[in-house]
Formats: C-alpha cells, structure tokens, sequence
C-alpha cells in the first residue's frame, strides 16, 4: 500500500491581504463615525470655513508624512504590531530592564484598555444609529428599555465581529472591503448631495470664507489638534504588517493611496456641511450629516446618513479589533501577555486567544456604561507612543544603517512629528487639566508594577501555564512555528 505524502502546513499567521485590502484597512480605521457626527470642533476653533479647510489639509498632510514614517519602520521591523514592534527592536538592547518599559506600557494601555474601549463605544454608535431609521415604529419605548435595546444591539454586533475575526482572516477581508466601500459611497453622498446644494445658488455661507478667522495662538492648536485627532489611525497597515502581501512595497503604496483619498474626503465634507449649515447649527447639532441631510437632501434619502454611519462604525469596529488582536499577539511572543495570546488556531490560523480576550474587554466596556471620558482622556498617550516609534526611527537610522530599506522619508519627518506627537501630547493637559488625567497616569503606574513583578521577575509563571492549558483544550491553539531568519 502506497504512502502518501501530506504537506504539513505551517502554524502561522497568513498574508491574506493584498494592496487593495490594505487600503481598504485604513480607510476602514481612519473614517469612524466622527466626520458623519461630530466634525464641528476645528470649524469653532478655526473661526472660519476658509481657515478651517486649511487646518483640514494641512492635518492630511501631517498624517501622510507620520504614515510613510511608519512604512519606513515597517521596512526595518518586518513585524506586526505597528510602534510596539519598533520600541522593541530599537530600545529593547539599550537596556535589559528600561528598554522593555515603552514597548510594555504600549501594549499595556492598548491592548487592555484603548482599543477595547474604542470598540465598545463604536458598537454603541453603530447600534444608535441602526435603530434611527425605525425611531417612528419604537415611540412607545421608555428611555430605559431603548437604552437596553440598544446595548443589546451593540453587544449583537461585538458578537458578530467577534466571529468574523476568528473564522479566517479571508472572510474579514471580504467583509472589510465591502463595507468600506459602503463607508466611501456614504461620504459620497454628502460631497454629491452639497455639490447639487452649491449648484443650486446657496452659497451664501461661503461668500466670504476668511471673515471670522481666529487670530488666537490656542485657538489655531486647538484647531489642528481636532483635525489630526480626527484622521488617527495611519498606522493600521503597520499594525498588521505579518499579515500583507509584500508588505515592503503595499504598506508604502497604500499609505499614498488612502491618507490622500480620506483628506479629499474630509475636506469636501466639512466644505459641504460648512455650506448649507452655520456655525451654531453645527455646535447644537447631536449628529451634523443628520441636520445636514436633513436640510440637503430630498426626504426619500433620509435613510442614507444613519445608514452610512452604522456601515462605517461597524467596519471600524470590525478592523479595530482585528488590528488589536495582532499587537496583542506581537506582545504575547514578547512575554508582555501571557503565551497563549500568541498561540493559533490549528484549522483557522487566526490569533483567537488575542482576540476572544479582546472582545471579553470590549463586552466588559459595554457593560460597564459611560466609558468615552475613559477614552479620552487615554487617548493622549497614543501620540506620545506615535513620538517614540519617531524616535525608533531615528535611532535605528543609527543602529541599524545597513538594514534593507526600499525607501527612506527625509530625516525631517521623523523630527516634524516628533514635536506635532509632544504638542498633541502636552496640550491637552495644559489647556484643560483635569484630576481625570490623574487616573492614567495611575493606571501607566500600575502597569509598571505588573512588568516589573510578571515580565521581567516572571512571577506567576505556574498561573500563566494553567491559563495555557484551559485555553489550548477551549480552542484548539497552538504556538506558532518559528519564523525561519
């Protein structure tokens, strides 16, 4: 009886996304719900529609220079994880004890508490805006019994996410690119429907765009820090770099290809709005492309902006989570997690212990209630993070010079984002300091303990075996193979 020969396949993860993915992942990461909801705070603070396109652009421009930096990187340090990956290769041979600490304190706030948070506060705003369109048929509802409707709908969609991100990585893929065109064709509609609104004469807010032009120096920072927050996520390609199709070439092509797509967008849809609505309008407004269509487009459309919004967040949520579960993955080899987070299913040959653990936190998010002043006031350690991978940059043009790079971004981009990350950094505390901020700078403390007790003492070592057992037996995971030099 003859024997057959069967090709054993390799534990790891696969590169499943090709160039037209990558875009679509970070058009998917970068357009939330915030340009259909709430875009209005570089207009307040910009004075003027004029002004106010110019900060716009220039937070484009800003972005496309920080995403090629982070192509660059992801040349050097061929690895998921985006800037986690990069503190680990540049700080880590600085120090054995410090060097971890940036890389640590990363994963520890994104991975345990950011992202998590951002996926459940999204899901909440995919389920608000799927149950406007039926507003008229749920009248009768108390606010109480809404608000659980709600919270169940948002706890239906983690699910689904959740089972997206654990079946194959091909069925993401599919689905992420549809919805993100679904996410284009809304952003569509408005440029569309206020190019009809200009066309038709109401021009009449635009007349004199430079009239109200701020002339406050914290007024124009507060201004671009609104924009650049608005256009965060340039580094989701980066993020999941193990996962493209030659990544050495599609990070670089779809970092020119998104950020500028998406500056086109924000600026024609701020310019649309900025058209047919005022100022205080847009302030008093609880979702502007809602008011906005309201007033632009004819009633039959009236379904168009909700939907938009509930396809954007959802696709955002659904490639958050996917994004995260890699750094928590590139973390776990590291021994920042546990093991098992680094561990693959055997058939699907997606991370699942990283990302069941992130939908646990993410439902535990939801659970818990009122969490956006958590995010915000965390959110600004990102671009200290986004500072650090600058400074990566810079030291490994040192350490490692003969490293193979296909392109390299002028030694000034690093240093230009370095001082827009402090800026973004410092800002926030020093213009409206608040005991919140207090809160994550014990929560960063805390996560010092646990490095210095569990990594780098590698207490709890027996507790972190038992959790790998019961997780191999639930999910039928592995470690991945070694990666071959």
């Amino acid at each position: 009886m003859a024997c057959e020969e069967k090709t054993i396949e390799k534990i790891e993860l696969k590169r499943e996304l090709g160039l037209f993915s990558a875009v679509s992942i970070i058009l998917a990461v970068m357009i939330g719900s915030g340009i259909f909801v709430s875009p209005t705070s570089a207009f307040e603070r910009s004075g003027s529609v004029g002004f106010c396109l110019i900060v716009w652009i220039s937070c484009g421009v800003l972005s496309l220079l920080g995403a090629l930096a982070f192509a660059e990187l992801s040349t050097v340090v061929p690895r998921s994880g985006a800037e986690y990956a990069y503190f680990i290769e540049a700080f880590k041979p600085l120090h054995p004890y410090a060097g971890q600490v940036p890389a640590f304190i990363c994963s520890w706030i994104s991975v345990i508490l950011l992202r998590p948070a951002e996926v459940a506060v999204i899901t909440l705003t995919f389920a608000e805006y799927s149950v406007q369109p039926f507003s008229g048929y749920l009248c009768n509802l108390s606010s109480d019994s809404m608000a659980m409707l709600k919270k169940l709908i948002a706890i239906m969609a983690l699910s689904l996410i959740t089972y997206i991100n654990l079946i194959s990585v091909k069925l993401y893929v599919k689905v992420q690119n549809v919805f993100t065109v679904c996410k284009v064709v809304a952003c569509m509609v408005v440029i569309i429907g206020g190019i009809w609104w200009l066309s038709s004469g109401h021009v009449e807010l635009l007349s004199n765009p430079f009239r109200g032009t701020t002339t406050s120096a914290g007024n124009i920072a507060l201004a671009f820090y609104s924009g650049l927050w608005a256009y965060d996520g340039w580094t989701a390609t980066a993020m999941i770099t193990e996962e493209i199709q030659k990544p050495e070439v599609n990070i670089f092509r779809s970092t020119l290809i998104a950020v500028p797509i998406i500056t086109v967008l924000y600026v024609s849809m701020n310019l649309m709005y900025m058209a047919a609505l005022t100022m205080s309008e847009m302030k008093s407004a609880p979702a502007v492309a809602v008011v906005w269509a309201d007033r632009v487009l004819p009633s039959w459309m009236s379904f168009a902006i909700p939907l938009g919004v509930a396809l954007s967040t959802f696709g955002c949520a659904l490639s958050i989570q996917f994004s995260v579960a890699r750094l928590c993955f590139v973390a776990a080899s590291e021994g920042h997690v546990p093991r098992v987070f680094s561990y693959v299913h055997i058939e699907k040959m997606t991370p699942a212990p990283a990302v069941i653990l992130q939908s646990i936190l993410s439902l535990a998010c939801l659970l818990l209630g009122d969490i956006i002043a958590l995010i915000e006031f965390a959110s600004f350690l990102m671009w200290l993070f986004y500072g650090l991978a600058m400074i990566s940059l810079i030291i490994m043009r040192r350490t490692k010079a003969n490293a193979l790079r296909p392109y390299t971004v002028p030694i000034v981009i690093p240093w230009l984002i370095l001082v827009v990350s402090i800026f973004l950094t410092v800002l926030p505390i020093a213009y409206e300091p608040s005991i919140k901020y207090l809160f994550v700078f014990m929560f960063v403390l805390c996560g010092l303990i646990i490095y210095h007790v569990f990594v780098y003492k590698k207490i709890g070592n027996t507790l972190s075996a038992k959790l790998t057992y019961v997780m191999q037996m639930l999910c039928l995971v592995v470690a991945p193979d070694k990666k071959e030099d």
